[in-house]
């Protein structure tokens, strides 16, 4: 009965090594989301017993990040320790990049041009103003006459 259950465990470890070998965070996930996942595996693995080391963790997170963080990742990978840098220290370096993307994108999310439909409704309110300063002009035009 043992070495049934060892086996069972055995093949548990092999998949969520391969699930956690497979993983790549895509542009739409937020660091948060990956490393909730990227953690999850790493928690399971580690609660069969067997050993992962968290330089082969930072590694992995550093080399499946998208686009975005490139500018981030490069530099941490040549400048850093990887090899002493915890999973956390990582994500919360990643985290404050994400911020900072985030912060700059609502940015210039308000220099954007108005939409077609914000377009009529500011012509349609300056036609608005216009129509009634045209009739001020004209009432106090032919009251001052008469």
């Amino acid at each position: 009965m043992y070495l049934g259950a060892d086996r069972v465990k055995t093949t548990k470890v092999q998949t969520l090594k391969a699930e956690f070998e497979m993983l790549n965070m895509s542009e739409s996930k937020t660091v948060n989301d990956f490393s909730a996942k990227i953690g999850n595996i790493v928690s399971n693995i580690r609660a069969l017993g067997e050993t992962i080391e968290e330089y082969y963790i930072v590694k992995k997170v550093l080399c499946t990040v998208p686009s975005k963080f490139l500018q981030l990742a490069s530099p941490i990978e040549q400048l850093s320790d990887v090899n002493t840098m915890t999973f956390e220290e990582v994500v919360g370096r990643l985290t404050e990049h994400e911020i900072r993307i985030k912060i700059h994108q609502e940015s210039d999310e308000k220099k954007l041009l108005p939409t077609h439909e914000e377009w009529e409704e500011l012509a349609r309110k300056h036609n608005q103003a216009d129509s009634k300063s045209k009739q001020r002009n004209n009432n106090n035009n032919h009251g001052g006459k008469g």
